[in-house]
């Protein structure tokens, strides 16, 4: 990964530290000399697009590739998950399904280092390489298989407790933000304005594979076992977390509505870490006048590998995710698929000088808070 870059103005300056590490692949792609390179890197960091030919999952426009980079980067997960201390609930008083699952999170919890660990962490931050495959929007039900060149790129990602984190990700020369400031949860793109999600703040779905172990404890703490099945070869108990319907009211919009987003954990009977993360969400887009209706539904599977020990705490290095992304109604019948195979080159906790100023939302979005909040009043 490339952290540094040289300083093209002056020979004995300094060099420049990256916002977000980019590997070596990515940084010999976005131009053909080193003052090339860093003009279009300089664009990349302040979410502006440089001018770039490439494939991009074969995305018929900019905006295509971009919300398809959104679905498989940065997803956000629809439960609010308290992030600052382990929660535990008693086995007793609750059906067979749910004191089950309640006592594996426990096995889970132990497996990963414990509480008392788990519960030292103040924030994080993590440094990864991705690798994307994208296929085409095919039509019916036939197999879809990826096609063109991998896009590859690097992402950072800081958190702190309660609720605060901030995520970047860059591929192929277009550029995803995402974070939140323990009020709002927000997104932004190289192609498109700050967007404020609906609803209370939701924390950001890449960490449930293998980053935060007590997040994903806690996600799981009320779920259901419902089952037995064998990933990889490995014996997994089967964890289902439904999201209520109320929230899923508060997360819908003038435009959509979300029917339902179902969220599952598989956890090694073996070994007690959890080694493959799904959901799926289904949302339904309000039709105007004598329209049809169209339906979403997005489902994403990552599998998470390469376990290893930081500081007491079992991280995941390694993973791939599968997206598929299907459109349906009366005249529409579309599947699309992405893969997403990312590796982490850096982990570290507990961060000093990590204040609530590298949290901030962009200025539109406090100043789109700040007038609904005046209206109100």
């Amino acid at each position: 990964m490339r952290t540094l870059c040289p300083n093209f103005d002056k020979e004995d300056g300094l060099e420049t530290v990256l916002e977000v590490p980019i590997p070596e692949d990515m940084w010999t792609g976005i131009g053909n000399s080193g003052s090339n390179r860093w003009q279009n890197l300089c664009a990349l960091m302040k979410a502006q697009i440089f001018n770039d030919n490439s494939s991009h999952f074969s995305a018929a426009c900019d905006n295509e590739f971009i919300a398809l980079l959104k679905l498989v980067g940065s997803p956000l997960i629809p439960l609010q998950v308290q992030c600052d201390h382990t929660f535990t609930r008693p086995l007793n008083d609750s059906s067979i399904e749910a004191s089950r699952a309640k006592y594996i999170v426990q096995q889970y919890i132990a497996a990963t280092g414990g509480m008392g660990a788990l519960d030292s962490l103040k924030s994080m931050y993590a440094v990864g390489q991705v690798r994307m495959f994208g296929s085409e929007m095919r039509r019916g039900d036939d197999s879809i298989k990826p096609i063109g060149r991998a896009e590859v790129g690097g992402f950072v990602l800081w958190q702190k407790n309660p609720n605060l984190w901030h995520f970047e990700l860059v591929v192929s020369g277009f550029k995803v933000s995402a974070g939140s400031d323990g009020k709002i949860a927000w997104t932004q793109s190289s192609s498109k304005p700050c967007h404020a999600n609906k609803g209370p703040p939701r924390p950001l779905r890449r960490v449930f594979q293998g980053l935060d172990p007590r997040c994903t404890a806690n996600l799981f703490l009320d779920a259901v076992c419902v089952g037995e099945k064998t990933i990889n070869k490995e014996d997994c108990f089967l964890l289902k977390v439904e999201t209520a319907h109320d929230v899923l009211q508060a997360h819908s919009t003038s435009h959509t509505e979300i029917i339902r987003h179902t969220v599952w954990g598989y956890f090694s009977q073996r070994t007690g870490l959890l080694v493959k993360f799904e959901d799926a969400k289904l949302v339904r887009m309000k039709p105007d006048k004598e329209k049809d209706s169209v339906f979403w539904e997005t489902s994403i599977e990552s599998v998470i590998e390469d376990y290893r020990y930081i500081d007491g705490i079992k991280i995941a290095h390694g993973g791939n995710t599968v997206a598929i992304l299907y459109r349906y109604g009366v005249a529409h019948n579309h599947r699309r698929r992405i893969e997403e195979t990312w590796r982490i080159e850096e982990v570290d906790f507990n961060i000093c000088g990590l204040s609530m100023d590298c949290f901030l939302p962009p200025s539109d979005i406090k100043k789109e808070q700040e007038a609904v909040e005046h209206i109100v009043s």
